[in-house]
């Protein structure tokens, strides 16, 4: 069975950027793989800008990790999947409650038809979040091949 990673790369569900962009505008990014083979609808980013803009950033993680997702619902969403964005430039996602500052350098965006699915996802990149060795080759990729290249080189754990 492929990895997490491994079906990322197979479906073409990543994307690297050089520029500095804002938070919404690297949700819109990180979605943009997805959208191209109709996993979701163009507009389904803003789902996730409007509940991050409702509820802090709580997409943003330890390590330059973001899992953008949306907490209302699956409108717009066609295929359950993950999208990869590696952002050579570190994305500013302001404070949360606490006035701990969020950053993230890697987009791992989730798209879901049903709550299950979602759980599986989440599941499935535990041991990529875990893996510190593997998060900061993978902000050094440039390639699907580089991509491929980090985990062949520090592997995940079965969870």
């Amino acid at each position: 069975m492929a990895t997490v990673l491994q079906t990322i790369v197979e479906k073409k569900h990543y994307k690297f950027i050089d520029e500095p962009v804002t938070w919404q505008e690297a949700v819109r990014l990180s979605t943009e793989s997805l959208v191209a083979d109709g996993s979701v609808d163009a507009d389904y980013y803003q789902q996730i800008v409007d509940c991050i803009t409702k509820y802090g950033p709580y997409v943003v993680f330890d390590h330059y990790v973001a899992m953008p997702h949306s907490q209302e619902n699956a409108a717009g969403v066609h295929k359950t999947g993950i999208g990869f964005m590696v952002s050579k430039q570190v994305v500013d996602f302001g404070e949360d409650e606490d006035g701990e500052k969020k950053e993230a350098k890697l987009f791992f965006t989730l798209a879901a038809c049903n709550p299950d699915e979602h759980l599986n996802n989440i599941q499935q990149l535990m041991g990529v979040f875990t893996n510190e060795e593997l998060l900061d080759a993978l902000m050094e990729a440039n390639t699907p091949e580089d991509i491929l290249a980090a985990e062949a080189k520090y592997p995940c754990e079965e969870m």
